[in-house]
């Protein structure tokens, strides 16, 4: 994904507001995808591009004391929900109000009745405090009743996590890497809560300190749940202990990068070699998997380590973890305390937030996280127009167009591997909008009573909607974000790109504006998309999805080299006091950032090459390409974000991604006459160019 700044499920904040607090008649606010006020131009371009295109923003712009950072995406997605904040109190109005407005607005649907009780349920705060922990007590007396080790694999087929997790460890389906047509069974590691496993890991005085705290906020949540302090603090140290050991059995996310690492197929009678200890068939009999032969685990030490755990652990430091991980996990939609303590550990803590978010926001985002495509019905229908979907498509097949010959004209790649290489660009399938079908929920038992409950079932139905996958083919109609995010992404294995509603909204994309600052920012996200499908992860995967190699052993060595100079370039920048980016883990997105705006400059100069274009407000239209795209990613950050994005995030910080774009792009400093030995400006044989 070129933007990733939505809430992460895990880290959503949470406070209070009541139902009466409805806006009116919403509607998105117009901010132009060029805006002279958001520059400084008394910093030279040459010597800090971002600043100069942003540094009126962020001067306008300070982080809510609310969020954990701040950006124009981040603006733009807080619009869209104010937006589907009027779309969702319409639908949570009660039923009376609805029989009386039958006449006029028809009888209220399905879908409507969906978004409504949820959010419903979710806004009734009074409701979910009364309720305490009786919300999850079904859970917590089924951790109780344990009466073996054996017994663990039906609980964690019976127990599910919000938004489909699972307990202990990640179950699924996925579609199989050697036949993406077809999808199979799938385990993968999970089973921590800090945001990854390095946290357990590392010895610098920051991560120890993020232990200590982490340890206290575990002793906090078993004292809500009613343990004695002591008891409580025990308590915690057994989770950090049993977390640890798993967490060091873990692949570390450069490790996750490659895809190869991922492939473990076996048969059950493997997986019941791999971690003995578990019953593996009673756990897929009471989740009610379909018959399949073939499990991918992607894991197999941390597997082992399971295996390790169940053997030597007692039954009752099982129960300690399981109670942690659910009560943690549900802390959200649970009452106040449980709310104000997962805030000030995850968010105050970790990221940096300084409050918690209304309530209404908040549960704007868990209607959109458990039930995306109802929502999204009701925000395309007001929001997203025919043309709207041509105009993007059209942008989209320009930039396939320079990908395609970009690569016919690179000189360091030979014919075979470029023939296969256009095959996988023609193959890409592109999806714009939203989906040509629907998915329904309808099966969901959903209340204006039990947020809790609505959440659970919610995981439930989309932990099962995967699971009954398996053995089927490949829907390649199938969306992984809803219609109204704003974010966009490639699938490796489904080969496609993906542009929601919700992305394609000024100042993202604007109608009202000259092509150049739209192909500099949109332009340059279709293109860093595009340019997932070859960087160095996604380059692992064939036309139709397939892990397979489809270059030539001396054209993969040419890429790795071009590759490692973008690693070694970011690998140089500091994120954050002391820390500095980790290269290899940024790489496919800082390949794509880049690979990204050279396509869409490309396009850009195609579809106006027989215009005769003409400065606008000072700046040439080249100018105006390149501040464009700068000013997609205008973004002020908290320190205790940028350290932990750091360590988790495959992004770079938003300078990063315009300064270290246009250090590579010669186009850049010809159109604002920079010279070499400036800061934006490299010597030609220090450029990184991939695609």
């Amino acid at each position: 994904m070129r933007r990733i700044f939505a809430c992460i499920m895990f880290t959503m904040l949470l406070s209070a507001t009541s139902l009466a607090q409805s806006p009116t008649a919403p509607v998105l606010p117009y901010s132009p995808s060029l805006d002279v006020t958001s520059m400084d131009k008394t910093v030279d371009p040459c010597v800090d591009f971002y600043t100069y295109s942003c540094g009126g923003w962020q001067k306008k712009n300070p982080i809510p004391p609310d969020q954990t950072s701040w950006s124009v995406y981040a603006k733009l997605y807080q619009d869209n929900l104010i937006f589907l904040r009027g779309i969702l109190e319409e639908a949570a109005a009660t039923e009376a109000a609805a029989t009386e407005a039958a006449a006029t607005k028809g009888e209220r649907n399905q879908v409507t009745q969906e978004i409504g009780d949820f959010y419903a349920a979710c806004m009734n705060e009074s409701a979910v405090n009364q309720r305490g922990l009786a919300a999850i007590q079904s859970q917590l007396d089924a951790i109780a009743t344990l009466k073996s080790v054996r017994d663990i694999a039906p609980l964690t087929a019976s127990v599910t996590l919000p938004f489909g997790g699972t307990l202990l460890f990640w179950a699924g389906s996925m579609q199989d890497l050697d036949n993406a047509e077809q999808v199979i069974a799938a385990l993968d590691q999970d089973g921590l809560r800090l945001p990854d496993r390095d946290y357990y890991t590392k010895e610098d005085a920051k991560s120890k300190e993020i232990r200590e705290k982490y340890v206290q906020h575990v002793q906090k949540v078993f004292e809500l749940l009613g343990d004695k302090p002591e008891v409580a603090k025990k308590n915690a140290d057994t989770v950090m202990r049993m977390e640890t050991a798993l967490a060091k059995a873990s692949w570390t996310r450069v490790e996750r990068r490659n895809p190869y690492n991922l492939k473990n197929k076996m048969k059950m009678s493997e997986l019941e070699q791999l971690a003995p200890n578990f019953d593996w068939t009673r756990y897929y009999r009471e989740a009610r998997y379909p018959q399949f032969e073939i499990v991918n685990v992607a894991s197999p030490k941390f597997y082992k380590q399971v295996n390790e755990s169940l053997k030597n652990e007692p039954l009752d430091n099982w129960k300690t973890y399981f109670r942690f991980h659910v009560a943690d996990s549900y802390s959200q939609f649970l009452s106040q305390p449980f709310v104000d303590e997962s805030f000030s550990f995850y968010l105050a803590y970790l990221r940096g937030a300084k409050e918690q978010e209304p309530r209404w926001r908040r549960c704007v985002q868990y209607s959109d996280y458990n039930l995306g495509e109802a929502l999204g019905q009701a925000y395309v229908n007001k929001v997203f127009s025919p043309e709207l979907r041509a105009d993007a498509l059209h942008m989209v097949v320009r930039i396939e167009d320079a990908m395609r010959e970009r690569i016919e004209q690179l000189d360091w790649m030979s014919p075979g591997t470029k023939q296969q290489a256009l095959v996988k660009l023609t193959g890409i399938r592109n999806k714009i909008g939203y989906p040509d079908k629907w998915r329904d929920y309808s099966s969901i038992k959903l209340t204006p009573t039990d947020f809790a409950g609505n959440v659970e079932r919610a995981g439930a139905f989309e932990l099962h909607r995967q699971i009954n996958k398996i053995g089927q083919p490949v829907d390649h109609s199938e969306w992984y974000i809803s219609a109204a995010t704003v974010d966009a992404y490639y699938s490796p294995q489904m080969n496609d790109i993906n542009f929601p509603a919700g992305v394609l909204q000024p100042p993202v994309y604007d109608r009202k504006m000259d092509d150049a600052p739209n192909y500099g920012d949109t332009g340059g996200t279709i293109g860093h998309e595009l340019t997932h499908g070859f960087d160095d992860e996604g380059s692992k995967f064939d036309a139709k999805g397939n892990l397979k190699d489809w270059w030539t052993k001396e054209d993969r060595e040419k890429f790795d080299a071009r590759t490692k100079c973008v690693d070694d370039q970011y690998s140089s920048y500091i994120s954050v006091e002391d820390v500095h980016l980790n290269g290899k883990l940024t790489l496919g997105e800082n390949v794509a950032d880049l690979g990204g705006e050279i396509l869409a400059y490309m396009a850009w100069q195609s579809k106006t090459k027989d215009f005769h274009l003409l400065p606008v407000d000072e700046l040439t239209p080249e100018q105006r390409f390149f501040v464009g795209f700068a000013q997609w990613d205008c973004a002020n950050e908290r320190p205790d974000d940028l350290r932990m994005r750091a360590t988790t995030d495959p992004h770079s910080p938003a300078k990063y991604r315009i300064n270290g774009v246009v250090v590579n792009m010669p186009e850049f400093a010809k159109a604002f006459g920079c010279k070499v030995g400036q800061p934006m400006v490299r010597p030609s044989d220090q450029i990184c160019r991939v695609w």
